[in-house]
C-alpha cells in the first residue's frame, strides 16, 4: 500500500512539474530569455509527466507547431498506457499455441 501511494504522489509531482514547465518556457519565449531545452521537457514526459506537459502544452499554446511535440507527446503517454496495462495484466498466457 505504501508503494502504491508513493508511486501516484510521484506521478502528480512529475505531472505537475511538466505542466509548470511548459508554462515557464512559454514565458520565457515571450521574453526572449534562456530557454528550457526540449530534451528536457521530453525528458519530463517521457519519467511520467506526459499528461501535466500535454495539459501544459495545449493550456499554454506552447510548442503546438511542431510536429514532434504535437504527435511525441501523445505518443509518449500511449507507451506509457500500454506499459501501465502490461503491468497491471502480468505476464501473458500464450500456451494455446
Amino acid at each position: 500500500m505504501r508503494a502504491r501511494l508513493i508511486l501516484i504522489l510521484y506521478i502528480l509531482a512529475v505531472n505537475i512539474l511538466g505542466f509548470f514547465m511548459m508554462g515557464i518556457d512559454k514565458q520565457r519565449a515571450r521574453k526572449r530569455a534562456f530557454r528550457i531545452p526540449e530534451a528536457t521537457l521530453f525528458m519530463i514526459a517521457l519519467i511520467g509527466g506526459s499528461i501535466g506537459s500535454i495539459a501544459g502544452m495545449h493550456l499554454f499554446r506552447h510548442k503546438t507547431r511542431h510536429w514532434y511535440f504535437l504527435f511525441g507527446m501523445p505518443a509518449i503517454l500511449l507507451l506509457q498506457i500500454i506499459l501501465i496495462v502490461f503491468i497491471a495484466l502480468g505476464p501473458i498466457d500464450v500456451s494455446f499455441f
